[in-house]
């Protein structure tokens, strides 16, 4: 993976995270940051995980495996963050 491929997968990450709120229905629980934090951390994985099946420099598969599995986790982090729980069943 080259360095130009580390920062497609960065800033791919942090476009989705900080879009994937605005997408999301209802008050986000999780801040800014760590939505898009997640979503880098996510986009360099799937960035990985598509060198590792074998596409090779900048390709629209290489893309939709960054931003989907992106997207998958930040829609978990937002999802399961700033939930009140009540005591009562």
């Amino acid at each position: 993976m080259t360095s130009a491929g580390i920062v497609t997968a960065l800033a791919v990450g942090l476009a989705v995270g900080a879009l994937g709120r605005l997408v999301l229905p209802g008050r986000p629980g999780a801040p800014l940051w760590l939505t898009m934090t997640i979503g880098a951390v996510a986009s360099l994985l799937g960035a990985i995980t598509a060198w590792l099946a074998g596409v090779q420099g900048f390709s629209i598969l290489g893309l939709v495996v960054q931003a989907g599995l992106a997207a998958v986790a930040v829609v978990i982090v937002v999802a399961t963050t700033g939930k009140e729980r009540s005591d009562s069943l």
